[in-house]
């Protein structure tokens, strides 16, 4: 049987735009705050400092829609985490298909280019998840990559590959999965393991880099870990929660 996990792709972004207007929008929406290195954005989430509400862009190839169990788990994992008073409010679209078979993290990022629609805005933050028909280009004959968190406020999930993997004997039920894979990748952008948020007590695991080594935490690097195929969404551990609430989290 293969290895299921979920990866963490650490993406370093280089501003290269040539003049002001190639990352800002009418209205002063800089594209660019939503363009950040993975876990920069970690406390503005976590915290109502400057943000008191969240906008989560759910993109999805025509479909392969998340289902609305999996997303609203996931609204509910926020709320348990983070102070965001004014609220989450969530909107999906469908994409055409961008006709790969594989993804690279090059192609994700930019296919979030050409079509991500919401900024930073005010005292709103944005969050953009995409959900592809494809494979990671990373999977290999013994492993497949769920999903990968690689900007601030960006992640996106292997949808193709969850439902292959779900729903049949011996298999995870598809919400599980699904739920299990957005949160643990959100944890990722939240700043765990040591990627953005803190450590309060040493729990990364040495051999897999920004996961939890807990093997029944949300963050740790395989997705089998905990419940999932009993039909139980990992939590995260008392460690991981330490580590947001240090960071402004709940």
């Amino acid at each position: 049987m293969k290895k299921i996990f979920v990866a963490i792709s650490l993406i370093f972004l280089v501003a290269t735009s040539c003049s002001k207007d190639s990352d800002e929008e009418l209205g002063g929406v800089v594209k660019a705050n939503n363009k950040k290195t993975l876990g920069t954005s970690a406390h503005d989430l976590l915290s109502e400092d400057k943000f008191d509400s969240m906008l989560l862009e759910v993109v999805y190839v025509e479909g392969f829609e998340p289902s609305a169990t999996a997303i609203n788990n996931f609204v509910t994992f926020l709320n348990t985490r983070i102070y965001k008073t004014a609220g989450i409010n969530v909107v999906k679209r469908a994409i055409p298909s961008p006709g790969n078979e594989t993804y690279t993290n090059a192609q994700i990022v930019a296919i979030e280019d050409a079509n991500r629609q919401h900024y930073n805005t005010g005292s709103e933050i944005a969050v953009w998840a995409f959900f592809a028909d494809g494979k990671s280009a990373s999977d290999t004959d013994t492993a497949v990559v769920l999903g990968t968190a690689y900007r601030n406020t960006s992640f996106v999930i292997y949808e193709n590959t969850v439902r292959k993997l779900s729903n049949s004997p011996f298999k995870p039920s598809r919400t599980v999965l699904e739920t299990t894979v957005i949160n643990h990748e959100f944890g990722h952008i939240l700043g765990l393991t040591n990627a953005g948020t803190a450590l309060q007590s040493d729990h990364e695991d040495p051999d897999h880099k920004r996961h939890c080594k807990v093997s029944t935490c949300l963050m740790y690097w395989e997705s089998e870990s905990g419940n999932v195929l009993g039909g139980v969404v990992p939590q995260l551990d008392a460690q991981c929660i330490a580590d947001l609430r240090a960071n402004g989290g709940k």
